[in-house]
């Protein structure tokens, strides 16, 4: 009996949990290939730091992955595979070139490491070939998503809430549009030149 009790209480737990988050899920359209989507600061809350260390590599001439999106304060290793010197350096983000940060040059098989600690766009270069870019995009909260091939994207467990969410393509401007979350809930947006 005891037990048949607390299997209930712990079903109606998670049915109450379950019933204040949703997965807030879409498609962006207007541009072909990979896009962000985040969910914009939510005020009087703050997130700690993700514990995991994603890596930013340069192989093959490249930054890879060529766009990559983490929660804010987290800790990005910059690695080189390249049997070449590479550097890295970003020159603003947002467009706020005081946030603008090099790490220097170093060779192959070394790793840099960079707290990001301010939300916003990060175009990567590097100072020995000119023609590398890439894109770290910093979101303020860790509700965010990748799109797929298709342009559709899916941030799970999102708390019930109303909040602004932001859509980011190469190129293109960003598109922000308010959303309420009340479960899964479903927001399409559109990315423009």
């Amino acid at each position: 009996m005891k037990v048949r009790m607390y299997a209930a209480a712990v079903a109606m737990l998670g049915a109450a949990v379950a019933a204040h988050a949703g997965d807030l899920h879409g498609k962006v359209s207007g541009a072909k290939g990979e896009s962000v989507v985040y969910i914009d600061a939510i005020a009087g809350k703050t997130f700690p730091a993700p514990t995991a260390h994603p890596v930013m590599d340069q192989k093959g001439l490249m930054f890879q992955p060529h766009i990559m999106v983490v929660q804010q304060g987290t800790t990005v290793e910059f690695l080189n595979s390249d049997s070449v010197a590479h550097n890295v350096f970003w020159p603003s983000v947002n467009g706020d070139k005081k946030l603008g940060h090099n790490l220097g040059t170093w060779p192959q098989g070394d790793k840099r490491n960079f707290a990001f600690t301010e939300a916003g766009v990060i175009p990567l270069f590097c100072n020995v070939h000119p023609d590398m870019s890439g894109y770290i995009i910093v979101s303020p909260t860790p509700y965010y998503a990748m799109t797929n091939a298709a342009g559709e994207y899916v941030i799970k467990d999102v708390p019930n809430g109303s909040y602004s969410v932001t859509a980011w393509h190469e190129g293109y401007k960003p598109h922000a549009s308010p959303v309420t979350i009340a479960g899964d809930t479903k927001l399409d947006l559109t990315v423009t030149k």
